[in-house]
């Protein structure tokens, strides 16, 4: 019987998994057709249509670095409170200091990761705008 328990808790977050991704993506299917439903009234007005308009609509005011700057900053906050985590379950089992500590260096280091690579999004969008305006 405590099998069947583990079985349906198993099933249950694997749904929950499966459930989150396909709701992402029809999530952008549905921004897709947004999308292409803004260009195709665009284009039955008769407006002029010029390629930074077609940017605008089809990527949106998207901007990756800031998105990477964003998560980079929870993830390293998130640190310290999983070496803080590892203190308080040490008080109970002493041998789970280390791995939490480990852990938790791996969550910083992953933060700062996200942060290299805001910094390298942000270089490469200021380059490609530049290069759009010359």
């Amino acid at each position: 019987m405590n099998n069947l328990g583990a079985g349906l808790g198993a099933l249950a977050f694997w749904g929950f998994i499966a459930a989150v991704v396909v709701a992402g993506i029809w999530y952008s299917i549905r921004e897709r057709e947004a999308q292409h439903e803004t260009m195709r009234r665009i284009i039955e007005s008769g407006q002029k249509i010029d390629q930074a308009l077609v940017d605008k609509i089809l990527r949106g005011d998207r901007q990756p670095d800031r998105d990477l700057r964003i998560a980079g900053l929870i993830v390293i906050f998130v640190a310290p409170g999983l070496a803080i985590l590892g203190w308080f379950v040490s008080l109970l089992s002493p041998p789970w200091l280390y791995p939490m500590m480990g852990v938790s260096v791996l969550v910083a280091f992953v933060g700062i990761g996200l942060l290299v690579a805001a910094k390298a999004a942000e270089r490469a969008r200021r380059d490609d705008d530049t290069a759009t305006f010359q």
